[in-house]
């Protein structure tokens, strides 16, 4: 069985993570906020990003019975759903437009699911490479 995915959706997964990523950066770029408040809501990227790439990581891992502890996989979940609860509390209490909450919300939400689409296309490549040779 080849699990390699097809170039489109390999285009499209890389193409939405730097829409998304790009969307949420020049939205902060632009916002009137204070400089500290763009660098929590970009740490919150960060985070949410490396959270929900070693999310994915540790449900493939377990998948292909490569050992994942349940201390690390319940971190991964927690890290996952502090950074969706930190970006919520945040833009709940920002004193921007609910357009620009939902700007953030989705753009960030775009970046998330992007993000596991590309390391999930990275190891079906990786895989499909094994296997044929």
């Amino acid at each position: 069985m080849n699990n390699k995915p097809s170039a489109a959706f390999i285009g499209a997964s890389w193409a939405a993570l730097l829409i998304g990523m790009l969307a949420f950066n020049i939205g902060l770029w632009k916002a009137e906020m204070q400089l500290n408040e763009k660098g929590y809501y970009f740490a919150l990227l960060l985070y949410g990003l490396f959270s929900a790439v070693s999310l994915q990581k540790s449900v493939r891992d377990q998948l292909e019975n490569i050992p994942v502890s349940s201390l690390y996989f319940g971190l991964c979940w927690f890290s996952l759903a502090i950074s969706i609860l930190l970006l919520v509390v945040g833009l709940f209490n920002a004193t921007i437009t609910l357009s620009e909450k939902g700007f953030y919300g989705m753009s960030y939400a775009l970046s998330l699911f992007a993000a596991i689409a590309v390391q999930k296309n990275t190891r079906d490549i990786q895989a499909a490479q094994k296997n044929n040779g």
